[in-house]
């Protein structure tokens, strides 16, 4: 056993303050969460009316009670594309991945009490990203449908990546990858194809409609005059069409029906991968988890404090120790799972970025997956690091870290700045799930070095005209650094779906070990693939 001993004084009024701010920012995420969901439950009333069950009812009735559900990207959109108040975070939909029938499934349900389920270019990338995870790890798919479709005030800026979304899901079906589709409301146009690229489809009576266009339309089109149901009602598509396959009597029935669905899929049967059922936890306390990150980010912190509270037992065994120390690299367990990990303790020089590349590659001969943990203000940057080869030796970890077949678990702690963001397997570098804690950073560079470098290159431009203005070259260092941290920090990253979620620190090992457990599960799993999926007789 290599038990990493803890130097962390819990006690410390550092200690405590830094766990003050991250539980403060703990809150305000959780805040932003449950406001939605208020303002939706405040709606709720006279749509339960008429029948239809509220979007989070109808997850708590599909998904298995007490088993677990991770909800994603639940920030999508807040603050941005004209929200002014944040009560659009979600992006219209509520998706996560959990068990249905006892199937690890990806569970995407229309939010059509949060404005009214119409979907924005950030709530399209959503379903994307969602789309994507279920293809890596070959999930099933379930959506629970009742949207308002694009949002037509700036669907004229996006529409022509639109149709991303039913690639993915066409990429799906002959992937062998089942989606199940159950229309509760009205599917009209584009958002018809959705239910139609689904391998199974179920509609509900009286109640769901789907058509390219509906009786206005239709009307205008061509003269005639039609309703709802004969154009595109349940039992229509049910008994003419086929585009149903399954007709309920009410949402509750259909949700049962999706229910029986998977579980005739089998689906666990064509996986090999099996629990683990015996492992220890860490010998630390998880609360002391919102404590070690310091609230000023420019004070050092020892990244293996995290990892002692996060792995099996506190083990830890580190690689390379002493050949750079400023990148660790080593592997742990996660309820009794093997992975690598690699994290930062300051800035990755040439000797820290060629230890990485090793590292991943050694992984990669063992199959190993790789979590990242991010907290680095990027590669080392100076004469001396430049003569070391920082440039070649930085392109090798970013070739090492993008080309590794095994997966990518990315968590941002701190900050993640530069290019070594890239090399800690940021975002653009598509790791299979990426992750941040509050309070986290992810940007160019700081804002107040992006105020200065602007500045400096303002100040030349204005000495070559020999008209220095210090009170301009004042203003827009300001306004720079401004706009910098509004646009780097978690909550503002989140929303634009640079990660899939903030998490609370105190539920990193439970979320990295059931992400790290799908991974696994996903590479066990064999499929029946075809050319063109199933298509809809």
């Amino acid at each position: 056993m290599a038990v990493f001993h803890t130097q962390l004084d819990s006690h410390s009024e550092a200690f405590k303050q830094n766990a003050d701010v991250m539980h403060a920012g703990v809150s305000e995420v959780r805040a932003i969460e449950t406001r939605v969901i208020q303002l939706a439950d405040e709606k709720a009333p006279r749509y339960i009316k008429r029948g239809l069950i509220p979007p989070r009812e109808r997850l708590s009735r599909l998904v298995d009670p007490g088993a677990p559900f991770l909800e994603l990207a639940s920030l999508c959109g807040y603050m941005q594309e004209g929200d002014t108040d944040g009560s659009a975070a979600g992006g219209g939909v509520i998706a996560g991945i959990g068990y249905v029938s006892g199937a690890r499934c990806m569970v995407m349900i229309d939010d059509y009490l949060t404005k009214g389920g119409s979907i924005t270019q950030l709530g399209s990338h959503k379903r994307l990203r969602m789309y994507q995870m279920a293809l890596q790890n070959k999930l099933p798919v379930i959506a629970l449908a009742q949207s308002g479709g694009g949002d037509l005030t700036s669907l004229g800026d996006w529409f022509g990546f639109s149709g991303a979304g039913f690639a993915l899901q066409a990429k799906l079906s002959a992937a062998g990858i089942p989606q199940i589709t159950l229309v509760h409301g009205s599917a009209t146009a584009g958002g018809a194809y959705q239910p139609g690229l689904s391998d199974y489809v179920v509609m509900i009576k009286g109640q769901s409609t789907v058509y390219l266009a509906g009786p206005p339309l239709l009307k205008a089109a061509t003269g005639e005059i039609a309703t709802d149901e004969e154009i595109g009602g349940a039992q229509m598509h049910s008994e003419i069409s086929g585009v149903a396959d399954y007709q309920a009597e009410n949402d509750a029935d259909g949700i049962r029906i999706v229910r029986e669905i998977t579980a005739s899929l089998d689906w666990n049967d064509s996986s090999n991968s099996h629990a683990v059922s015996q492992y220890q936890g860490p010998l630390y306390d998880k609360e002391q988890l919102l404590g070690i990150v310091p609230k000023e980010a420019k004070t050092p912190y020892d990244v293996r404090e995290v990892i002692a509270r996060v792995a099996d037992g506190s083990d830890f065994l580190d690689f390379k120790t002493e050949y750079d120390m400023g990148t660790v690299c080593g592997h742990m367990r996660l309820h009794g799972m093997v992975c690598g990990v690699i994290g930062n303790n300051a800035p990755i020089t040439a000797h820290g970025a060629a230890k990485a590349a090793q590292f991943i590659q050694l992984c990669e001969q063992s199959g190993t997956p790789i979590v990242f943990l991010h907290n680095t203000t990027g590669f080392l940057v100076g004469t001396e690091s430049e003569r070391a080869g920082i440039i070649k030796h930085g392109a090798k970890l970013i070739q090492a870290v993008t080309n590794t077949s095994v997966p990518k678990i990315s968590l941002v702690l701190g900050g993640s700045y530069g290019a070594g963001n890239y090399a800690m397997a940021g975002r653009g570098i598509e790791p299979h799930f990426m992750f941040a804690w509050p309070r986290s950073v992810v940007a160019v560079m700081g804002p107040a070095q992006a105020g200065s470098v602007l500045r400096t290159v303002a100040s030349a431009k204005m000495a070559r005209a020999n008209a220095i203005d210090t009170g301009k070259l004042d203003a827009l260092e300001k306004r720079t650094v401004e706009v910098m941290q509004a646009k780097s920090g978690a909550l503002a990253n989140s929303a634009r779906l640079w990660d899939d979620g903030i998490i609370d620190p105190r539920d990193t090992r439970e979320i990295l070990a059931f992400v790290l457990d799908i991974c696994r599960e996903g590479q066990a799993r064999k499929v029946n693939t075809s050319q063109f999926g199933v298509p809809r007789f």
